[in-house]
């Protein structure tokens, strides 16, 4: 089994422009079935302003109940702190990587999220989005001060601190979303080409257990971890009082 194959990689090379070093290699499948997802949030995203207009309608108690959970979370999470501009960033960051994750029950498409390089710019932009708004909220002083605490000698390891941050929410994802690929990857090869095992998996409901845990639960479940701790490195970060910074 070749690493290509399961990554799906089909790399876009940019001789053309005098980069041919493999660093500067992109993956076309992983950026296809990207903007392919931002088409369909865009295509969901139409209708449902028009559905949701209806007063009495599933779509609306749904899409409802689901905006009314994340809100609540957000409250709870940053307390006076909150914004409705934060709660469109934690929730647009979880639709777009459950989308992400489950796009694999499509015949033909494979996980943004099994590529790192996906899970590191999800990682950096939660980061930057982190910092901007501790910088808006407590200011260019005080949050450099933070760096400092107890000494100035501890700045390195404080931005390693927040860097660690990133590498850790980004891992996690990209190692759950890949580890799930590897095991489906393995046990629908094990069975291809063998009409028994194909039929005795079909018939069984074991494929579908197999396609449903790793693509729907699976992806549900990282997502929701990803965008939890997006929204509690803010939380940290917006509710870092200036004594305690100063501290």
């Amino acid at each position: 089994m070749k690493g290509t194959e399961l990554l799906d990689i089909k790399p876009w090379k940019l001789t053309w422009i005098g980069l041919d070093h493999p660093f500067f290699n992109l993956n076309s499948t992983t950026i296809i079935n990207t903007w392919i997802i931002l088409g369909i949030i865009l295509l969901i995203a139409l209708p449902i302003r028009w559905l949701i207009r209806k007063k009495e309608s599933v779509t609306r108690y749904v899409i409802t109940e689901f905006s009314s959970s994340f809100l609540d979370m957000c409250e709870q999470t940053l307390g006076t702190y909150f914004s409705f501009g934060h709660f469109s960033f934690i929730t647009s960051l979880f639709i777009f990587i459950l989308l992400c994750n489950i796009i694999v029950i499509v015949p033909w498409m494979s996980e943004p999220t099994k590529d790192l390089n996906t899970t590191l710019a999800l990682g950096i932009i939660s980061f930057m989005y982190t910092q901007i708004y501790a910088i808006k909220e407590h200011g260019v002083g005080m949050y450099l001060k933070e760096y400092m605490q107890p000494i100035f000698l501890m700045f390195p390891l404080h931005v390693l601190g927040k860097l660690a941050s990133v590498v850790s929410i980004a891992f996690r994802l990209f190692g759950n979303i890949f580890g799930g690929a590897i095991i489906g990857h393995i046990y629908f090869s094990m069975i291809e080409g063998s009409l028994i095992w194909e039929l005795a998996g079909l018939l069984s409901g074991f494929n579908f257990v197999i396609i449903l845990f790793f693509g729907i639960f699976e992806g549900f479940l990282q997502a929701f971890v990803f965008t939890m701790l997006s929204l509690t490195y803010l939380s940290i970060a917006l509710q870092a009082e200036p004594e305690d910074i100063l501290a």
